[in-house]
């Protein structure tokens, strides 16, 4: 409002001064002392409009200033009323979680307590929280997808676990299969060994031993004692002695579980004539069960067979099969 009569005083101006310039025009001296008074009147009433205005202004600027004042202490009181208020529901939260209302925990404060000690106290709890870091707003839902993880993990262990332990349990019932099953096969074929080699030596004995006391993995030693000698190695024994060992294996092998046909190739070559004739005796003999295929050059040998098949090199580089029937060759020289 006290800035309308500067305003006017402006506007009034121009006229003031078309005023001052018909007086200088005039003639007449009291009309323009008249003016000059008038116009010295306006301008003091400017200059102290002026003034009143400065003052309005300096009034207004330490009224805004305080008003500033007021709302930001106004606002300091309201934040510490919030967190004040915060701080308050967070208590008696606590205190529900504790079932315990806060009169009681009030109660429980010692007589001496002071309420510097106790804001200096919580500020250290508080700076320990910060220290913390921020809060993962996401950790509960991570912490619940580890859980499943974790259960899916846990079950997948127990089917591993489980098909394990089923594995376990069929390998030792194969294990347990195969040692009953090599022990009744190995105590065949031993007594199988032990009685083909004194009909191939003429006497003797023989036998098979476990270099080991796991079936699994043991390996398998052969004792061989031809007649008339003392010792029971296999390694000191002759060529022709191990051929007839391993012969009596080779059939004991055969007695256990005989196979459709056996081929020999040339295994009477180390032995005598005597020898020989055993060989053929027992090939004679369990040729009811087995087909035998021989090859040979011992002419005792030839005459077991049945069917004569020759090689013959008639041309430098060119071999030529020899068929004979044995029995179709006998009844044509008999006839």
């Amino acid at each position: 409002m006290l800035a309308m009569p500067r305003c006017s005083l402006i506007a009034r101006e121009p006229k003031l001064q078309i005023v001052v310039s018909e007086l200088n025009s005039t003639p007449g001296l009291l009309a323009r002392e008249a003016a000059s008074q008038r116009l010295a009147e306006a301008r003091d009433a400017m200059a102290e409009a002026d003034n009143r205005l400065r003052e309005c202004d300096q009034a207004r600027l330490s009224a805004e200033q305080a008003t500033h004042a007021q709302r930001a202490h106004a606002q300091a009181q309201q934040l510490r009323l919030t967190e004040l208020e915060a701080r308050l529901e967070a208590l008696r939260e606590q205190a529900a979680e504790h079932q315990r209302p806060p009169e009681q925990l009030l109660a429980e404060l010692p007589q001496d307590a002071e309420e510097n000690a106790i804001e200096t106290a919580l500020a250290a709890v508080l700076r320990r929280i910060d220290r913390l870091g921020a809060i993962n707003l996401a950790a509960i839902d991570e912490q619940r997808e580890l859980a499943e993880r974790k259960t899916y993990l846990d079950a997948q262990h127990a089917d591993l676990a489980a098909a394990l332990e089923t594995m376990e349990q069929a390998m030792r019932r194969m294990d347990r299969e195969t040692r009953s099953r090599f022990k009744t096969t190995f105590d065949q074929v031993n007594a199988g060994f032990s009685a083909t080699f004194p009909r191939l030596f003429g006497g003797g004995e023989a036998r098979l031993e476990l270099l080991d006391d796991n079936l699994l993995e043991a390996g398998i030693g052969i004792v061989a004692r031809p007649p008339g000698k003392r010792n029971s190695s296999i390694q000191l024994l002759s060529g022709g002695e191990k051929a007839l060992t391993a012969i009596s294996l080779v059939f004991a092998l055969f007695e256990l579980n005989p196979a459709p046909f056996c081929m020999l190739d040339e295994v009477d070559a180390p032995l005598d004539d005597h020898n020989v004739g055993r060989f053929c005796a027992l090939v004679r003999e369990m040729s009811a069960r087995v087909q035998f295929i021989v090859i040979t050059h011992n002419k005792t040998t030839m005459e077991l067979a049945g069917q004569l098949t020759g090689v013959t090199m008639s041309e430098p580089g060119v071999s030529r099969l020899v068929a004979v029937d044995v029995d179709e060759a006998v009844a044509m020289a008999t006839a």
